[in-house]
């Protein structure tokens, strides 16, 4: 079974008979993993109340526009930017009306406009309703502009009618919800991604580390996972639950990481190094814990292996990713590291803003290569991971084209 794991799904429910099926597409989404958040119209809640979608979901139900925190800090458009994925189910003629006219005349349909994930809606009405040349007309608009339909099925209806215009099943909505996200473009390739920190022990209670969190490189092994690939992540100490269907290694520190990722590097096609590795280690580790006194104490460092440059090294090297945190200069540091290391690509982030990077759910990368500069925009990491990896096939799959089809040197 497909999962959903750190997925962010908004499940939008329209008045009509089916919302009762709301609870249990509700309950399967969060049985697959992800998370899932509600909003309702007016008129569902007539149908299913919204205590019974709040105790399924965990979370509050919404339906009006101030209810959504602080409007002032445009709560809706926050609301928009947390999901992954916007499900409308059911979705009653009358808000696939609304959303091919580009209403926002509530919650929902402003939801739908206001963000830049996928939009899907199971359609649920009369049979005569769904056949009607305006529902027809609404539904090729809204396909042109990208919203994606799940259903309708055909069978018997509350009205007593029989014909298509039933909303498909719970069971095979969320199906649909996790396929979304299986795309297939690293089909059938290896692919080992490092994440988190590294702990450099200087006696045995205290080390030298940093604020990484893991998070990012946990995400990015989740959506080379979803792309198809068998993915290894490398991962120094975090708090991070293991993936699921992904290898995870776990080390401390930086010689760790190095040996491990040499240790299971072929055949590996894909290297995508987020950890954030320490650069330097002390020369020595205290057998026991060092003592406070009024003197001063001084640690030697010496460098850490280079675990980036040593796998671009590699012949024949895998497709080598690598990470920049910078606090200044971004692009002349990241172009630097770039060539210095002579990596295929680099992915660099900004850190110091406490909207972004270590420890916080939100990321923004911009990519740089020998040839091109693309920013991803701020987002949260589980969807910058999906990018970013759409990003990476684009790029792998090409260069292995171009290497392909080179002509042979004529002797």
């Amino acid at each position: 079974m497909a999962t959903l794991s750190n997925k962010r799904i908004l499940v939008g429910v329209t008045g009509g008979i089916a919302a009762y099926k709301a609870a249990d597409l509700i309950r399967r989404l969060r049985e697959r993993g992800a998370e899932v958040r509600v909003v309702m119209t007016q008129a569902a809640s007539r149908f299913i109340t919204p205590l019974t979608l709040q105790a399924i979901s965990g979370h509050p139900v919404h339906s009006e526009f101030l209810d959504t925190g602080a409007e002032t800090a445009m709560g809706h458009i926050e609301l928009a930017r947390w999901a992954d994925l916007v499900l409308v189910a059911p979705a009653g003629a009358d808000f696939l009306a609304r959303l091919a006219q580009g209403r926002a005349d509530d919650l929902l349909a402003t939801l739908c406009l206001a963000t830049k994930s996928p939009v899907a809606v199971a359609p649920a009405m009369n049979q005569q309703m769904w056949a009607n040349a305006s529902t027809q007309n609404n539904l090729i608009s809204l396909k042109k502009r990208g919203v994606t339909f799940w259903g309708p099925d055909s069978g018997s209806q509350a009205c007593g009618e029989t014909g298509p215009g039933r909303m498909l099943e719970p069971a095979e909505l969320a199906e649909h919800a996790a396929a979304l996200f299986q795309t297939g473009s690293l089909d059938g390739l290896q692919i080992m991604v490092t994440a988190g920190p590294t702990w450099e022990p200087i006696d045995p209670v205290r080390g030298l580390s940093n604020r990484s969190s893991g998070k990012m490189g946990y995400a990015v092994a989740q959506a080379a996972m979803e792309a198809g690939a068998q993915v290894i992540l490398v991962s120094g100490p975090t708090t991070l639950v293991d993936p699921d269907r992904i290898q995870t290694l776990r080390v401390a520190t930086a010689q760790q990481m190095h040996d491990t990722v040499h240790t299971h590097i072929h055949p590996i096609d894909i290297f995508i190094g987020v950890a954030a590795v320490a650069d330097y280690r002390p020369i020595q580790t205290a057998a026991r814990k060092i003592k406070k006194s009024d003197a001063s104490l001084s640690l030697e460092l010496v460098p850490n292996p280079d675990i980036l440059a040593s796998v671009a090294a590699l012949d024949p090297a895998p497709y080598t990713v690598g990470f920049a945190a910078e606090t200044n200069d971004l692009e002349a540091h990241a172009r630097k590291k770039l060539e210095a290391k002579k990596l295929d690509l680099i992915a660099a982030n900004p850190v110091g803003d406490r909207h972004s990077g270590f420890e916080s759910d939100l990321n923004q990368l911009t990519l740089i290569d020998q040839h091109s500069l693309t920013p991803l925009p701020l987002q949260t990491k589980s969807r910058l991971a999906r990018e970013l990896i759409s990003e990476i096939a684009q790029r792998y799959h090409e260069k292995n084209t171009t290497q392909n089809t080179r002509p042979a040197h004529r002797q």
